[in-house]
């Protein structure tokens, strides 16, 4: 498909480099890809990742689950226009509808975020995957319209790009979540493997069984990343190298924690400098793969992947 023409950001002047210094701050493999951007999109890209960002700091950083509570509800009228939007908020409802941006994704990203009050227990994969769906698949719709794209064939492979991410950092951060009371590795999971959430709430989880699930939800995030890679056709191709590059560096993550042990207890897995170089060259090699080129026939969508998606926007669940 052709690249669409970027229209002009539609954000006041300030935000734009307030949202990158947000990008370069928090989300520094993000800001790797983004160099591949052009222009316009890297600072919608920005833009979308800064609100993203409140979003998540709404919750994290409030003072108390209630009070956290209270200000993505803020944010959630915020963006319907029942009260006056912060600067951030009314340049990302602009970019909304300027760039073909779906606001429902928004929507979904909030409600993810606010199923994180307090103690967070998740059953089974149907929770985790609509947990998945809901924090960071939102992103990967949002980013559909940023990058230009407007085949509704690619939403199904972008939301997968988004759920194979978040399980990729599920995976990384046990440890982190579960000194917050969260524990996104499902029960069911973890008891079948001899584990129990409880004790790994209370920090005397025993490792084997948290090993088990980790590489195992690894596993489930390298068939997202997978469906991911044949939606890539999809993206002009002046900004399919960022994505690519996004999607390698992430996964490298999972990669690296494998080869530790799979055992996200001992500490938050981090991929040096050096190993995302490796990373930007393997998605620059990628990129040149004729079904990412669009040369061979196109893959249909593994809908399995979207069995617990059904009734939310972008989702591509069997009949």
């Amino acid at each position: 498909m052709s690249a669409a023409i970027s229209p002009p950001l539609p954000a006041p002047a300030a935000i734009v480099p307030e949202s990158i210094q947000t990008l370069a701050v928090h989300g520094r493999s993000f800001r790797w890809a983004s160099f591949f951007l052009p222009k316009a999109r890297r600072e919608a890209a920005a833009v979308v990742y800064a609100f993203c960002r409140l979003v998540d700091d709404s919750m994290d950083e409030a003072p108390s689950p209630e009070e956290g509570a209270e200000a993505l509800a803020a944010l959630e009228a915020e963006l319907r226009g029942e009260r006056e939007a912060r600067p951030l908020v009314a340049a990302f409802v602009r970019l909304c509808e300027t760039w073909n941006i779906p606001i429902d994704a928004a929507h979904e990203l909030i409600i993810g975020v606010q199923s994180d009050v307090g103690d967070v227990l998740l059953d089974s994969d149907h929770d985790l995957i609509r947990y998945c769906y809901r924090v960071a698949g939102t992103v990967g719709l949002m980013m559909c319209g940023v990058l230009g794209v407007t085949d509704r064939d690619a939403l199904a492979h972008a939301v997968d790009l988004g759920v194979g991410m978040q399980l990729t950092n599920i995976t990384r951060d046990v440890k982190e979540d579960a000194a917050m009371g969260r524990s996104y590795l499902p029960a069911d999971r973890l008891t079948a493997a001899g584990g129990d959430q409880r004790a790994l709430i209370d920090g005397a989880a025993r490792a084997a069984p948290v090993v088990t699930v980790t590489r195992d939800l690894l596993a489930l995030a390298e068939r997202y990343y997978e469906s991911a890679d044949a939606g890539m056709r999809y993206i002009p191709a002046r900004s399919r190298v960022a994505i690519l590059v996004a999607g390698r560096i992430y996964r490298s993550i999972g990669w690296r924690l494998l080869r530790r042990g799979g055992d996200p207890l001992k500490g938050r897995t981090v991929v040096p400098w050096t190993e995302k170089l490796v990373r930007v060259a393997q998605a620059l090699g990628a990129a040149l793969k004729p079904g990412i080129l669009g040369l061979t026939p196109a893959k249909p969508h593994d809908k399995t992947l979207h069995i617990h998606l059904r009734g939310l926007p972008g989702g591509n669940p069997p009949a």
